[in-house]
């Protein structure tokens, strides 16, 4: 059995490039890939190089700036891009213009250099009542992403249930009173909480069965049944 107890890929390798492997999600998500045999080069600043997960070729760059890491992304054929501002909140406004958003075009200008085939990208669920510029800033780069014209996958979760990241699960309860009443049911789905081990998975099925072209959107209810579709029922 493949590592994180995912079954071994029906494809070949996918060659990988990611940013923000080192954070909260990305770093799982490279051992991961790495785990289930899949090449895959991790972009860091030059002082975050040795956090770059075991077995996954560390690129020294910064994902501010395209330029640094360009010519490094080949021969890679999908790129994952899941560098954000950490810990998001309303008063991080300008920081989503300055880091999230502007990363997505540094990331978008080299993956087209490049001739990636598939651009995968973490986003976030939408409409939403709250956080309304962290959404506004990612709806824009979802917009970048569409009008480049590179087949990609939009993964949108709302909050991803996990190590230090806990306190959600005191909202349980009211998710399922709002599902139990058909007014809120289809925003409490949409707007739902998935843990990172459904998150990888959602990651890892988006990697390993890229789109051909066009837009793919996975979102909350998707996500959560990412990890039995890559362990369906013997």
């Amino acid at each position: 059995m493949a590592k994180g107890n995912l079954p071994a890929p029906t494809r070949g390798p996918v060659r990988v490039f990611m940013t923000g492997a080192t954070g909260y999600v990305g770093s799982r998500l490279a051992a991961a890939l790495v785990g289930r045999g899949h090449p895959v080069k991790a972009l860091a600043r030059p002082a975050s190089i040795s956090r770059i997960p075991d077995g996954c070729e560390p690129v020294a760059g910064d994902a501010l700036h395209g330029l640094s890491y360009a010519g490094s992304i080949a021969p890679s054929h999908t790129f994952v891009h899941l560098v954000g501002v950490s810990h998001p909140s309303p008063a991080k406004a300008e920081d989503f213009l300055k880091v999230d958003l502007a990363s997505v075009d540094a990331a978008v200008a080299a993956a087209l250099v490049a001739n990636i085939s598939h651009f995968v990208y973490v986003s976030v669920a939408h409409p939403a009542p709250v956080m309304k510029a962290y959404v506004a800033t990612r709806q824009k780069a979802e917009a970048i992403i569409r009008a480049s014209g590179m087949a990609a996958t939009f993964v949108r979760p709302w909050y991803v249930l996990g190590p230090g990241h806990r306190w959600p699960y005191a909202l349980l309860p009211m998710y399922a009173l709002l599902r139990m009443i058909p007014a809120t049911r289809q925003g409490a789905e949409r707007l739902g909480l998935v843990t990172i081990g459904q998150m990888v998975a959602a990651l890892v099925h988006a990697v390993e069965d890229p789109v051909d072209g066009g837009v793919r959107i996975i979102d909350v209810p998707a996500i959560r049944q990412s990890r039995s579709r890559l362990n369906p029922p013997a």
